[in-house]
């Protein structure tokens, strides 16, 4: 008897830690931690890199990269900028990376045509030591992602293009940086190099692999690698028009989980593009979105193997950057950046290559590559970026359990103070633009502003508060990054001496 009430205990037990497990991971959420202003007009990529204890962010912009520490509770500091070759870009595939003990930047200059290489000093500045343009017989024009693949003897850095040169390069890495050219596939009608905007690598029994998404010829290919750079095809998996989702493939990332090995792929569907006579291949059908899991076997080929489809619930249109989150217990959470939903959804991948939703936040911009997880101890992070020339931030949002706030609304209470000597007219213009914001954005429930009448000398000197009331954190995300709210600070940011701002929920 006592055996078998062992038995039911331990059973129990087992149930509920596994009930709980599985909660864990269904129950995750993003907060944001901060956001930061960037030197230049616009954030396209963003990486991070560890060096000894020291985190720190590279932000890739139009012309130039900022560079940021990061600490454990997600906030960033501004170290340094650097102007990219003949101030173009924008920085596009930036991968941080350690060969040899040198820890180094690689960069895709888009419009620069050419690849650049940052040693990263200690304070996590950079220092340019190599740079290759492009010629007729590599493929680094419209440069735009990078891959970096260690063999045992060498490093190689893989390089997509787009646009103009299509195709796929092989450049050995070398302990100072430079770069020699190895091997170049030019695009063509069965391999899918035609705007590599995503790609990843898996080492499966002592070989290695490469895969790569095509943009302009809808699909995703895979490449043997060799210890000497050079590189085969293996197969290509196009789009079709009933269970495959792959026009305009964009993301690509990976991740084994047991005895098993997938590579997961999104698509920016080629009609999200308003771009005259920048999609080649005009006679696409849309078809909906969605995420496509393929399953790797022992040969290193693709396998259909699962399709996560957009519905009311998720947010995946225009996906274009899906980055790996943490891998424990058999599982993958993974962030997937929209630019057309501009959200970040999270998903679980278990060992059996099924992606489901669990929960998504709506930015409030636009993500256009521009999104890189991090973990710093237990703590993951998220770093995002954007496209828009008017946002001009760089953004974390630490990954954490859910908060119940069923039943709450969000209260936003700005206090200001303006400078002495400003007049009234003025005044009255800048209230009268802040009140303005709801009917410019629907996400604000409410909105009311008063003059402070406190006599008890605890004001600080703050003189007019706005309260404003969200729902939910969403809202909140989209009023902050909207085009109208930083339109409306920044005109009225020359006149303001001082803010407070406070923000709490409530029932």
């Amino acid at each position: 008897m006592k055996k078998i009430l062992k038995k039911i205990i331990f059973g129990t037990v087992l149930l509920v830690l596994q009930i709980c497990s599985a909660q864990v991971s269904n129950e995750l959420m993003l907060y944001r931690k901060d956001f930061k202003d960037i030197s230049g007009n616009n954030t396209v990529s963003v990486t991070s890199y560890q060096k000894g204890d020291a985190h720190f962010v590279f932000a890739g912009g139009i012309g130039n990269i900022d560079v940021y520490s990061l600490n454990k509770n997600g906030e960033l500091t501004p170290i340094s900028n650097h102007e990219l070759y003949k101030g173009k870009g924008p920085a596009r595939g930036m991968v941080a990376d350690s060969i040899n003990g040198n820890d180094f930047l690689f960069v895709a200059n888009k419009h620069g045509n050419a690849i650049e290489t940052f040693k990263i000093l200690n304070n996590g500045a950079l220092e340019r030591v190599s740079l290759v343009a492009d010629t007729n017989k590599t493929h680094l024009g419209t440069a735009i992602t990078l891959q970096v693949i260690h063999m045992k003897e060498s490093s190689y850095l893989f390089i997509g293009g787009l646009e103009e040169t299509p195709g796929l390069s092989s450049f050995q890495i070398h302990d100072d940086g430079k770069l020699t050219h190895v091997q170049s596939m030019e695009d063509n009608e069965i391999i899918h190099t035609d705007g590599v905007i995503g790609m990843y690598t898996h080492k499966i029994n002592g070989r290695t692999f490469l895969y790569t998404g095509g943009f302009q010829d809808n699909g995703v290919s895979s490449f043997r690698v060799y210890e000497n750079g050079t590189f085969k095809n293996i197969n290509n998996i196009s789009d079709n028009t009933n269970d495959r989702y792959l026009t305009g493939t964009y993301p690509v990332t990976g991740v084994t989980l047991g005895n098993n090995n997938y590579v997961i792929v999104g698509h920016r569907h080629h009609k999200y593009y308003k771009r005259a006579g920048f999609i080649k291949k005009t006679d696409f059908v849309y078809h909906g979105d969605a995420v496509s899991v393929f399953k790797i076997n022992k040969k290193g080929a693709l396998i259909p193997h699962f399709v996560l489809k957009d519905d009311e619930t998720t947010k995946l249109q225009g996906q274009t950057r899906i980055e790996v989150v943490s891998v424990a217990n058999n599982e993958a959470i993974l962030a997937v950046g929209t630019r057309d939903d501009a959200s970040i959804q999270l998903c679980r991948l278990n060992k059996e290559g099924i992606l489901s939703p669990i929960n998504y936040l709506e930015t409030g911009f636009s993500i256009y590559y521009g999104l890189r997880s991090h973990k710093i101890g237990k703590e993951n992070f998220l770093i995002a970026g954007s496209f828009r020339f008017d946002l001009k931030k760089i953004v974390t949002y630490k990954i954490a359990p859910k908060i119940n706030r069923e039943g709450k609304v969000l209260r936003h209470m700005v206090n200001l103070k303006y400078k002495d000597g400003i007049e009234e007219s003025k005044v009255n213009e800048a209230v009268k633009n802040f009140m303005n914001l709801k009917n410019e954005i629907p996400e604000i429930a409410s909105i009311e502003w008063g003059i402070n009448d406190s006599t008890e000398g605890h004001s600080k000197g703050l003189t007019h508060c706005f309260t404003l009331t969200f729902a939910d954190e969403h809202a909140r995300e989209i009023y902050l990054f909207h085009k109208a709210h930083l339109q409306m600070v920044s005109k009225i940011s020359p006149i303001i001496a001082d803010v407070l701002v406070l923000d709490y929920w409530t029932k």
